[in-house]
């Protein structure tokens, strides 16, 4: 697509979503000549999308080899970040739906944000299975490092670093954590052995390796209307989706 970008489609999570954004069209590929030039298409994807994405890509080649798709994996943050700044980027799938959501509004996007997913949290390690202390797990003399994505910018370390302040165990293992620039080398400090504990995406879907893991308990219901109410007020109405 040379210099200009035709369009930007946001992807997110922790619900998933996605929305168009505004791009220059570009020319269309010369037919003067027997071999026209590919339509380029680079993706900025969510990290722990890899091996989703790139059976998907392989897929969609395979039938549109006139289209050349360039995945490029990182934290949902930094990439927000870019493209607020101009980045030229074609599709953007995010692990946060803020951030389409604030494209959206600075008036970056062509469509309205729509939610394709919602993601969870689960402890993951090699050697310790969390189901028998559950979140304890992270306060046992035998957990040495605990990884996590970095909060400032990866949605997976945000949503983990609130995990950690709900069941007050923070302030007790903050000197533990190694953080992850994205919640794929989370899962490969976790996999590797550099940190005894992941907090992180479900480990089928990130890595491909033996171990234990049990899910984060989402916040009760009860407890989850309260804190709303406690930041917005009381709700006037209730629509069930």
């Amino acid at each position: 697509m040379s210099n200009t970008r035709r369009s930007l489609i946001f992807l997110a999570f922790f619900f998933f979503a996605a929305a168009f954004c505004p791009r220059a069209a570009a020319p269309a590929p010369s037919r003067s000549g027997p071999h026209p030039a590919a339509t380029e298409v680079v993706v900025a994807a969510a990290a722990d999308l890899k091996y989703a994405m790139d059976s998907i890509v392989a897929i969609f080649s395979a039938k549109n080899p006139s289209i050349l798709v360039k995945p490029v994996y990182g934290s949902s943050g930094s990439f927000f970040e870019q493209i607020d700044n101009g980045a030229p980027f074609d599709l953007y799938f995010s692990a946060d739906i803020d951030y389409p959501k604030k494209l959206k509004e600075a008036g970056k996007t062509l469509s309205d944000v729509k939610q394709y997913g919602t993601g969870h949290l689960v402890l993951w390690s090699k050697t310790l299975d969390p189901n028998r202390e559950q979140i304890n797990t992270l306060l046992n003399p035998a957990v040495g490092k605990i990884a996590m994505a970095n909060p400032a910018h990866a949605p997976y370390g945000k949503r983990a670093e609130e995990t950690l302040h709900y069941y007050k165990v923070y302030d007790k293992i903050k000197d533990k954590l190694v953080i992850g620039e994205n919640i794929s080398q989370t899962a490969q400090y976790a996999q590797t052995g550099a940190a005894d504990v992941g907090i992180m995406i479900d480990g089928e879907y990130i890595i491909h390796a033996s171990g234990h893991q049990m899910a984060v308990v989402i916040e009760p219901r009860r407890t989850v209307g309260e804190r709303i109410a406690a930041n917005a007020g009381l709700p006037t109405s209730v629509r069930r989706l």
